[in-house]
Parts: C-alpha cells; structure tokens; sequence
C-alpha cells in the first residue's frame, strides 16, 4: 500500500479513500492487518528514546557536588591510613552514605514527580472501535494500522489519524494539537488544498470529537501522526544547565579549587619548616577539608525539595529541583491563552433582548448596573427556553455528586446558563426532531411538543437568523421586527463579535404540519427574534492582579496562541496586557502578530520586535501560532538572555515547553505529552499559580544564599587552628573528624532551618535576579569570612587556649594528641564553633533586617535546628561513641559559660554592623537620573 500524505488523501472522494488505502467500507481482513502491523509497527510512541533509570540514578553520583563528596570520603580514608586511630575511616564511610543518601533522594523527588503524570504514550485512548471482516471490533489502540476503518461517536478521543468518509454533525476540538480553542467541522467531502491541519475531512490522533458521529480510514499511525512528529521534535530539543546549577558549579568550583590550593601551599610550608612529611600531610588535609563545603550538596537539595513542597501546597507541582529557583530569576513569561489565562469553557457572559444588553455576573443577570429581578426576567422565558431545548448537551452527575454540563462547548454554556439562573426547573418540552447544523445553513433547528402545541427553536449566526425572521419578542409582546431594528441588532452582534465573544442568535415559532414533513425550507422561515446571546472563554479571576505583580516584579508576559487574533487581543485587554485603544508607533508591527508573518521575519526582526523601546511597553500579542513559531520566539528570547519560562498544555506546546528555562504544563486540561516534557505542572491550571511560584522560587535562592553565608562562616574557625598549628608553635586545636562532624552533623539542620526561611519584605517589588548576579559574590564572601567567621574563630580559639590555661598549661610546653588534656581542649574548640553557629544562624536570617524584628519564632525550623544542634553537641562530647568517632572529651559544665557569652557576643556585633550598615546607606545620595 502507497503511504499518502494528508494533502494527497484530502482530495480524493470517499469511494476513492478506500481504492487508496487498499481497504474496503468492511474494514480489513486479519492477514491484512497481520501484514501491515509487521510493515508499519504498532500505533504507539515507545520508539521515542528515553534516559534509562539505572542511567538518570548514575547522574546523581558524578556531578561536581558529588564528586566533592567523593574528594572528602577519600581525604577522610587517607587520614585514617596515616593517623590510624582517630575514626577517619567511619566518617568516611558516613561521607559516602551521605552521597548515597542524596543521590536515592534527589533521584526519588524527580521520578515521584514525573510518576505523577500518565506516560507520553497514554494520551491516546486505550481502545478503539474500527470495521473487520465486516463486522464492528473494539480493539486497543497499539493494534490500528494504516487502511483500518474507524468508527467515531461523540465524546471520544481520535487513536490515529484519519480521512473521513462519513460525518454527521461532527465537529472536534483540536486545540491539543493547533491551540485553537473553537470546535472544528469536521466533513466527508473531497477539499482541493489547505494546511493539513486544518482540512476539514482530516481527524488527528489526541483530539476529541465534541459532537456528531463518523468514519473515516486511518493512514498514518504512532509516530507518523501529526502527534507523532511533534513528539519527535521534542525529543531533538536539547536543555541545558539550569541557573542555579550553574551558579552551584561556580560556587563548588571557587571553594574547591581554593581549599586545594591552600592545602598545597601549607602541605609545602610545613615540610619547608621541617614539621615533616605526616605532619605536613595532616596539616594540608586539614586546610582542604575545612575549607570543602561537605554539607553544600545535601542541604541545597534539601532546600529545593523544600520548596518544591511549598510550591506544591500552592498549586505548583515541581517534577526537577533545580527548576525550583530557576522561576526565581525568570525575567518572561510565554503563556498560552486558553486554559492557562482563561478558564477553558465557554459562558455566557451577555445578552440582547428587548432592546437591552443585559450582563451575567455570579448567577444574577444586571443592566446598566441594575440588579434585574426574576420576576422582570421572566418575560424573557421564550429566549430561556430556545437556550435550554435549541440545546444537544447534557447534564451528568459527577462522582462528588455534582451535576456538570458536557457536550460541544457553546451548547455546553448555554445550559450551564440556564442552570446557574434557575431555569431549568419548568418541565422539558418532548422534542420531536432537529434540523441540525451545517456550514451552509449556519443554524441549527429543534422541534419540540408541549402546552398543545409544536414549536421550533433555531439558533444560529446572527447574519444566518435574523433574514428569516419576520417578527420580535419585545415586552412580553410579538411585534414585526422592521428593517431599522432588524439593523439595530445585526450593529449590535458586530459590537459583539468585534469585543471577541461568540455570538448566536435565537429565534422561535409554532408549527402548523405534521411532524413528518419538516425540513429547513418549511420550518426555518417566519421565525420570532428572541435575542442575542454573547459568550466567551472567560479570564481566570486572579490573572489581572497576577499581570499587575508581574510587571512590578520586572516580568514580562508575552501572551501565544493557537486562537483568532480578535480573541487574544480581548483577552489581552481584559487581563491588562494591551490597552483598550492600541496605537501603533511609528516603526514598530501591530499589535497582535500571526504565525503567517513570523514566516516573514527574520530573527534580526523578531528580536526588535520582542524587544521593549521603553520601560512599561506592552509587548506584540501573538495569534494563530504553531508549534514551529513558539519554539522560534522562546529560542530567539534566550538568545536575548531572557529566563524564559513557557505554558502550554497540548501536544503542540511540547517542543517550545523544553526549549524554554523552564516549561509549564496544565494539569487539569494539559495533555500527558505537555506534562511529559514540562518541569513544572499547574495543578489549578491558573496563570496566577505561577507567580506565586515565581516568589517561592526567589526565596529558595536567597536562602540559599543565606545558608552559604551560615557554612562558609564556620570554615575560618576550621581553618585558623591549622594555620595556627603550622605558622607557629601552638597546639592543633581541632581534628578532622570534628570539622566533618561540624560541616555533615551539627551544622546540617539549622542550615536547613534557613532554607526554609519565609521571604522578607516585598520580593516581587524587585527585579528579577540578573544572570551576571553571583550567588558566591563580594558580599558573601566579606561577610562570611571577613566578619562572621573571624567572630567564630576568636570564640572557638578564645575557648581553646582559655581551657588549657585554666588546666595549668603554658605556651610552648609540648601537648601528646592522645593524652585527655589536649582531646578536652580540641573538644572545647568544637564546642565553641557550634555555639557560635548556633548564634550565627539568626545573624544569617537576612543580611539587613535585625534578628529581633524578624521574630524568635516566625521560622519554627531554626529554634528546632538549635535543639538539635545542641543535642548532637552533648551527645558527642559525653557519649562513648562520640569520644572514639571524634576524639572529643567529656567538659566541666563552668566552660560552656564563655562559649555562650561569646555566641551572644556574635550576635550583638552582627546587629551592630546592620545597624551602622542601614544608617550609612541610608545616607547615601540617591543617584541622578
């Protein structure tokens, strides 16, 4: 069998379709469909290549984080190898379940994520019901072949793409696959030429008929479908490392490169001043793992796991950590229109009736802002009841027990109307035939029985209606509908059609023949004019004050869509994205762009044309974009070194979701191919769930920042004994298994607490985080080392040399490592370093904001992490386990005295700076303009 493209195969007639495709209206015989399975495979996309698990859960154990690890658990091994007897080898060992730890977690979090949404290949249905050997089958999906006859109905999902040859009433929702929200016809008849997606004899896998019934031959299955390919063209899309990876790199990369070459250095000083060979060695062993960041690794994925949670209480499911911050510095917003900036069903939102545009809001009707009674409305019963009858769609009772309207979406809005005024309490009439839609007609008729008499209910375009109507409902009263208002309310249908809103018309009459000869030419004339009925896809409630926070927070959004131009630039003006008068500068392109002039650009056109001629201009609003157009605008705005972060929620989406920073699948009503290849999932499908994500996102890396600050300030106290130890005659006043035991124990939970830090302030009054902006900056590196770890290390020596005084030991006099003097003293010094921590944490809940004002108990997690860091202190200064682990000692309890003054001290000083620091910037001369 010849394969067909779908612009050979429109053309041709039904009886045509079946010669082609070498089938028959009886369907396929079985050694048919045996051969064709073996030719062209089964209909389903497994060929589409993924990482394997034993793969993705290697990557976790070979990043530069890791490998840092890696670095520490073999320096703690050669420790132990050549100071044998200090418990190097079991913090090793603790070093590489740590490694373990945070690979199986990290691993975890991002398949439990991905676990959460269907597999790409279930967007299909699972069954199908096709013709074979002449006989009606319902088999699975994965079994359909090219030439298999098709049986369509209502409600159902397309298996495969197809041609049809019989439609009735049929139309479908492509939007999954075009973005265009408006139900498609669907016809049997030969089309000469078109976009394939757009040729009204063709049905395509992953979309659904809304209403009518058909057949039609499959030619083109799995990945040869129009899902297929654009499922193949995400997997071609390659990502990159997000910004906060990078900025982790950078940070891992500075430390580690500095910890090994000062350990060098030292390694080299102490063998040049004769300390020898092992001295030396555990001289520079113990620079490079003071100064190695152990705990970075576990407590940033903490920390994004963290807010992963967060965001997921906000309607934010996060399938990759790293995407947690990189919504933190995103500076765009591509959002699709339907679903995401409105809510996916079409109501009604206004209506013309007696001269009178009359408003729905919250299931009360208003005009000119004045509340219409039920007993005034009731003189408009004949319109209500053409809206209810006139009307294929269905009330069903969901699980929860709540009743919903299904069925094609405009009919849908009507009887959701209808049920929200109270409307449908009257007895149905019986309906005794339909006259139902076509595309010449543009209207569709119902007859019903009741109150002894038979009545004709038409609804259709107002261009297509109001001609065969002679008369008019008015006040309770028929009246012959003149030319002028026949006038009036064609002006005022293009009022509304030009405000983006579908608009029908409603007419009525009573029937005098008998049932059995009805059809259009005897019933769709002499029609009583009932109104206008106006209906759109709403915006959500939240989105406008989201637009409003976005552009205070220096975000843009840049609305693309599958739908009309009109359409999107209504939504546009309702939400606040184009004013409701556009003037065109001189120069600049319209408004609202189409994909047709996209082909026209050049990429150097479309940057000037995403790029902003002045602070606070609306950005272009495209319309009619196909998936080749997204992903061209989202490559070209990266390309400008914008964070850009993408919606979507049909197939089409797919390749600009994974070509962006970070992609946004619905999850109500996006499709399993746009929650696939998406980082994060909508669970409200509400644009502004988004920006609330977007905060969340800017306070994980602050605080990140915050608990880097918290580590790196303890690696000077760390790294002072050594310096000590080697540049002059003093005691090594710490081990190496204290250190590890301060950077993977006692320092784990209060950096965590940090992490979980509320945001201070108003975060979304600033602008986005820049990409030049470092996470490891002058600031950071200042405060940490210059100021707060100076204080830690006056406290920890402080208490170190205070202790051996106090025991009666003098300068110079030669301390043996294993004797219980010099392990109370080293223990002393671990002490002082984590009561300093303890203090430090509350100093690193903002760098500007006194720890008072913040509040004691406004973070819950830091007084806990103090707990548990004072726990972890006691246990390992007067257990056994922590005594051959750490070589520590048990204290008289008269030395924690000093230690806390000291750490209270620390405090002090940090409100000092901040205080001074405020005053001085206060100070300081706002810069010119």
């Amino acid at each position: 069998m010849p394969e067909l493209s779908a612009l050979e195969i429109c053309r041709l007639a039904p009886s045509q379709v079946y010669r082609a495709l070498t089938t028959s209206p009886q369907g396929l015989s079985a050694d048919d469909v045996r051969r064709r399975t073996i030719r062209d495979g089964p209909n389903s996309l497994q060929a589409l290549r993924r990482t394997p698990l034993i793969s993705r859960f290697a990557r976790q154990f070979t990043h530069f984080l890791a490998l840092l690890l890696w670095v520490a658990a073999g320096l703690a091994f050669l420790a132990d190898a050549l100071h044998e007897g200090q418990g190097m080898a079991t913090l090793g060992w603790a070093i590489l379940g740590v490694i373990l730890i945070n690979a199986v977690f990290a691993f975890l979090q991002e398949y439990k994520a991905e676990r959460a949404v269907q597999a790409l290949r279930n967007l299909l249905p699972a069954k199908a019901w096709v013709m074979r050997d002449g006989q009606q089958q319902q088999i699975a999906r994965s079994e359909l072949v090219p030439g298999d006859v098709l049986i369509l109905e209502e409600g159902e999902q397309v298996p495969a793409d197809a041609r049809l040859t019989e439609a009735v009433g049929m139309r479908v929702d492509n939007s999954s696959l075009t973005g265009e929200s408006k139900p498609q016809r669907r016809i049997a008849e030969p089309i000469t030429d078109g976009h394939p997606l757009d040729i009204p004899n063709l049905v395509f896998a992953g979309t659904t008929v809304l209403s009518g019934h058909g057949q039609g031959v499959v030619f083109a299955t799995g990945l040869k479908t129009e899902f297929g390919k654009i499922a193949r063209l995400t997997t071609t899309v390659q990502t990159g490392l997000s910004p906060l990876q990078q900025e982790i790199v950078k940070v891992t990369h500075v430390v580690a490169g500095l910890s090994l070459v000062m350990g060098l250095i030292f390694f080299t000083i102490g063998v040049g001043m004769g300390l020898g060979f092992w001295t030396s060695a555990i001289f520079g062993i113990g620079i490079i793992v003071a100064n190695v960041p152990e705990g970075l690794l576990p407590t940033v994925t903490l920390a994004l796991a963290m807010g992963s949670q967060r965001m997921a209480a906000r309607k934010a499911l996060i399938k990759h950590l790293a995407s947690v911050e990189t919504l933190g510095c995103t500076t765009v917003i591509c959002t699709d229109k339907t679903g995401t900036l409105t809510e996916n069903r079409m109501r009604v939102d206004k209506l013309y009736v007696d001269d009178l545009v009359v408003e729905s809001r919250e299931s009360c009707l208003f005009t000119r802002n004045r509340l219409i009674s039920a007993a005034e409305a009731e003189r408009w019963r004949p319109l209500f009841d053409a809206m209810v009858h006139c009307n294929n769609a269905k009330r069903t009772r969901r699980p929860d027990g709540r009743s919903q309207a299904t069925g094609d979406p405009t009919e849908t809005a009507l009887l959701e109307f209808a049920a929200d005024h109270g409307l449908l309490h009257r007895p149905p009439l019986r309906r005794m035939g339909e006259l139902p839609f076509d595309a010449d007609r543009k209207r569709m008729t119902t007859l019903h029985w009741g109150e002894g008499r038979l009545l004709a209910f038409t609804k259709g375009a107002p261009e297509s209606v109001l001609p065969l109507c002679t008369r008019q409902q008015s006040s309770s009263a028929v009246t012959e509908l003149t030319l002028d208002e026949r006038k009036k309310v064609l002006a005022q249908g293009q009022v509304f059609a030009q405000q983006a809103y579908r608009v029908l018309a409603l007419a009525m009459r009573e029937v005098e023949r008998g049932v059995e000869e009805l059809d259009a030419d005897t019933v769709e004339h002499g029609l009583t004019f009932l109104g206008l009925v106006a209906m759109m896809d709403p915006p959500h409630r939240e989105v406008p004050d989201a637009i409003t926070t976005c552009r205070r927070a220096g975000i843009r959004v840049i609305m693309i869509t599958g739908d009309h131009p009109l359409t999107a630039l209504a939504i546009a003006r309702k939400i606040g994205l184009a004013q409701e008068s556009v003037v065109t500068a001189p120069g600049r392109f319209v408004p609202v762009i189409e994909g047709s002039q996209i082909d026209t650009f050049s990429d150097d056109q479309l940057r000037r044309l995403l790029t902003p001629t002045s602070p606070g201009e609306p950005d272009p609003i495209f319309a009619r974009m196909a998936p080749r157009h997204k992903m061209r605008i989202v490559s070209v705005l990266k390309g400008m070194r914008e964070v850009v972060a993408v919606t979507g929620d049909g197939v089409n989406d797919a390749p600009a979701l994974k070509t962006a920073d970070i992609g946004i699948a619905m999850g109500v009503a996006g499709t399993d191919v746009a929650k696939e290849t998406a980082s994060m999932i909508l669970l409200d499908d509400n644009f502004a769930t988004i920006v609330s994500a977007i905060e969340e996102g800017r306070a994980v890396f602050t605080n990140i920042r915050k608990f880097i600050t918290y580590v790196l300030a303890s690696n000077v106290p760390e790294v002072m004994p050594y310096l000590a130890f080697g540049l002059s005659s003093a005691p090594l006043a710490l081990t190496v298994p204290q250190i590890l035991a301060v950077d993977l124990g006692t320092d784990m939970v209060p950096a965590l607490a940090l992490a979980a830090e509320p945001p201070h302030g108003n975060i979304m009054d600033e602008p986005p985080r820049p990409r030049t902006e470092r996470l490891l900056n002058r600031e950071v590196l200042v405060r940490a080392y210059g100021f707060l770890g100076l204080i830690e290390t006056a406290i920890a020596m402080g208490g170190f040399f205070l202790y051996l005084h106090s025991q009666g030991w003098t300068w110079g006099t030669p301390l043996d490592w294993n004797a219980p003097l010099y392990k109370e003293a080293t223990t002393v010094t671990f002490a002082g370093i984590v009561a300093a921590q303890a203090a430090n944490v509350f100093a690193c809940r903002s760098d500007r904001t006194s720890a008072f004002r913040l509040g004691w108990f406004s973070n819950p997690l830091i007084v806990v992490g103090i707990v548990v860091e004072s726990t972890l202190l006691l246990i390992l200064t007067y257990s056994p386990v922590g005594h051959w682990v750490l070589g520590t000692a048990s204290l008289p309890a008269w030395i924690f005295i000093p230690l806390i003054v000291g750490a209270i001290g620390l405090l002090l000083a940090d409100e000092l700076h901040k205080l001074v620091g405020g005053r001085l910037k206060a100070r300081q001369p706002v810069p010119a303009k």
